[in-house]
């Protein structure tokens, strides 16, 4: 034994990496414990031979709770540099300038921060899934391999991290004179994320982002059974009409080459403020959700699904009675059209709220979607408290109200008026899942029991049929 290597046991607890479970096994006997105590007090360590055994590298890797302090700590410094860099770029315009250059910086920009915060959101609602007892990858029909919240909120903060940077960029390449620099910021930004979401390569969640591009091929063209996943998503692209037109007034300065230029001053011109693509593209969503109801009337030959097209279609005369002042004679939007548009935004603040609260959601009872498998206090606060449904009800009826103001054209002069209402309808949308998902989840689970139990009758049927044969 003197002089030779000796190798310690696979099992032996010295091999054990730090922060495992000890390992327990068996010595056949005295033998064994003899044996053992004679390696370990009979041989000297310079006559022994062993392997140096690398360090473990969860020894020497700080904890979870640190690196997420320092992740959170750089969070905010790059905010603040970057809020830094940003103000003293516009203090350098002149005050002329300012509000015009800020205003076109926005709109480049606030449809990307707008979907980046809709991604946080649903990365919440995801969290609160999976911490109660909703199976939402059931209700979606989702694969294995779908993203959970963790990998959600990655997205998430990966978007706000560049969107702001692109976006600090341009403002300090326009104020320091670099006007063709600044101008290609948003163009490399837009670029980049259709690139992202059409790459055909396996990475960046390679079947995630296939999922939500068939959903969307399916919704502007409703050639098969309307799913769950299909109008779910419709519905949120309701919420985000104003990004989507925004960002059609986006491209098309860029494919006019309009970018950082004084040309979309004019409010006539092709991407000016009046144009006729504004409204086209704010009825779009609307349009798709009406044809979609009346896909699933001739589906399932359901009136509901009718009435539901009914609900879509008055979004319709506001978006357009809107639009029509800049083509008007002043009189006669304010003695005829004026009146039309009014009387159109209450019937469709209030056909939309009567559905949230009757069809939409399931308030006969307390929901279950706060109550989590796990004690918590988020959970304490919200399971079974009354004042979580006058909450939902008081804030979507006044937040529908103030939908109508987004919708409307002739509304949209304050640009942080508009941004903020519609980040406000992104909030009001955002609570809108958890009841609507939760619905989905009972209505499929009374079908599930109620198959079974028709299945379980069908079964105690035939035992207690009277048997044909002769014994």
């Amino acid at each position: 034994m003197f002089g030779s290597q000796v190798i310690p046991p696979n099992k032996s607890p010295h091999l054990r990496k730090s922060g495992s479970r000890p390992v327990v096994f068996d010595l056949d006997g005295e033998q064994g414990n003899t044996e053992m105590e004679g390696l370990l007090h009979s041989t000297e360590p310079s006559d022994l031979k062993i392997p140096s055994l690398p360090i473990s590298t969860a020894a020497i890797m700080p904890s979870p709770i640190l690196l997420w302090r320092f992740k959170v700590l750089l969070f905010f410094l790059w905010g603040v540099f970057c809020c830094k860099i940003g103000w003293d770029s516009v203090m350098r315009m002149s005050v002329n300038l300012r509000d015009l250059f800020l205003y076109e910086a926005f709109l480049y920009y606030n449809p990307l921060l707008l979907v980046t915060m809709m991604v946080w959101l649903w990365g919440v609602n995801l969290w609160v899934f999976a911490q109660s007892t909703i199976s939402y990858a059931k209700i979606f029909d989702l694969d294995q391999n779908h993203l959970t919240h963790r990998e959600i909120w990655k997205v998430a903060t990966w978007m706000t991290i560049i969107v702001p940077i692109s976006m600090t960029a341009y403002l300090y390449l326009y104020s320091h004179g670099e006007v063709s620099l600044a101008a290609s910021q948003p163009v490399f930004l837009y670029c980049a994320v259709a690139l992202i979401l059409i790459f055909p390569f396996d990475i960046f969640y390679l079947s995630s982002r296939y999922y939500l591009l068939r959903t969307l091929w399916r919704i502007v063209f409703p050639l098969q059974a309307i799913t769950f996943s299909d109008f779910f998503l419709a519905d949120i692209l309701t919420s985000m009409s104003k990004v989507l037109s925004d960002l059609e007034r986006s491209v098309c300065r860029m494919v006019h080459r309009q970018v950082a230029t004084i040309a979309w001053f004019e409010a006539d011109s092709v991407c000016g403020s009046h144009s006729i693509g504004i409204p086209i593209i704010l009825v779009l969503p609307y349009i798709f959700r009406l044809f979609q109801c009346v896909r699933q009337y001739k589906d399932t030959k359901e009136k509901t699904a009718l009435f539901n097209a009914l609900k879509y279609s008055t979004a319709v005369p506001v978006i357009f009675l809107s639009a029509l002042k800049y083509h008007v004679l002043p009189d006669r939007w304010t003695d005829f059209y004026r009146p039309l548009w009014l009387l159109s935004a209450v019937l469709n603040s209030l056909y939309s709220f009567y559905w949230d609260v009757t069809r939409d959601w399931d308030l006969s009872c307390f929901t279950r979607i706060f109550k989590f498998n796990k004690p918590s206090l988020c959970s304490y606060l919200l399971h079974g408290r009354k004042w979580v449904y006058f909450w939902v009800i008081g804030s979507n009826f006044i937040l529908r109200l103030a939908w109508t103001y987004k919708l409307s054209a002739h509304l949209r002069h304050n640009y942080l008026t508009v941004f903020t209402i519609t980040a406000l309808e992104m909030v009001r949308r955002f609570q809108w899942v958890f009841f609507r998902v939760e619905n989905e989840w009972t209505k499929m689970s009374s079908k599930s029991n109620l198959q079974l139990s028709e299945i379980s009758s069908e079964e105690k049927d035939k035992l207690l049929a009277p048997s044909d044969h002769n014994v």
